[in-house]
């Protein structure tokens, strides 16, 4: 038999055992899901050497040259001493020597939590910033933003430079209606966590109620989007028994 019609059959075979959960959790779905979770865990290792460990450590250690650096660089012999430590983790399961395996734990998470103050600012610092955004328009000229491109002989080619920066470089009535609806929905949804203090007055109250609703809408999209996900595996998966595997027999 072809390798290809055995693969194909086996993947189809494999799909249905694990959708099978949708009548009831059956032996052949729990066959194929033990038989997932060991090809997972096997990757995993796999890719934990490669992507990881091999990388990271071992070339490190070694001065194995890296694709597209320089093959003299000298090994550090210093991290051989990283095996030991993470070994030491593992002393968690004795009952004599369970204190052993706080000392990783201890060092991972001061590593750790140092690097993420760092990842923290990173991350979120450039979104703080750009939540600042102006509300009042600086220019009347145009309602709407202005294209920085234009039609010539049938081509799209971008406006000159200065007016490109002109463009930027002011506020237009509809951005400033579109940040407005930013701003009042990001202080009206932060409001909802505000806990230090009663929230008394209608403002504060009519806010708070605003930002619950602006939450529950963005949970809602949120919520659509992994339906929709769920949905984009499933048909994937009936396209491959459908189009691929089924017309193997045509």
């Amino acid at each position: 038999m072809d390798y290809t019609v055995i693969k194909l059959t086996c993947g189809a075979i494999a799909t249905i055992g694990l959708y099978s959960v949708l009548y009831k959790e059956t032996k052949l779905y729990r066959f194929f899901e033990h038989l997932f979770l060991g090809l997972a865990v096997g990757t995993s290792i796999v890719l934990v050497w490669k992507e990881t460990l091999y990388v990271n450590w071992w070339q490190k250690m070694t001065g194995t040259p890296a694709e597209g650096t320089d093959p003299s660089q000298p090994g550090f012999w210093l991290y051989a001493m990283l095996p030991p430590i993470g070994l030491m983790g593992y002393m968690v399961f004795s009952k004599k020597h369970n204190w052993i395996s706080r000392l990783p734990i201890g060092i991972i998470l001061g590593a750790w939590s140092g690097q993420w103050i760092l990842n923290w600012f990173n991350t979120y610092g450039p979104q703080i910033l750009d939540s600042m955004k102006p509300v009042i328009p600086t220019t009347w000229d145009s309602f709407r933003v202005p294209a920085k491109q234009m039609l010539v002989n049938g081509n799209l080619e971008p406006i000159p430079a200065d007016l490109a920066a002109q463009i930027s470089a002011n506020v237009y009535p509809t951005q400033a209606i579109s940040n407005l609806i930013f701003v009042v929905t990001l202080v009206s949804s932060i409001s909802y966590f505000l806990f230090s203090f009663e929230m008394k007055g209608k403002f504060i109250n009519g806010l708070n109620t605003f930002g619950r609703w602006m939450l529950m809408i963005g949970f809602g999209c949120i919520f659509g989007a992994t339906v929709m996900a769920r949905f984009a595996l499933v048909i994937d998966r009936m396209s491959f028994i459908f189009q691929e595997w089924l017309r193997l027999g045509l």
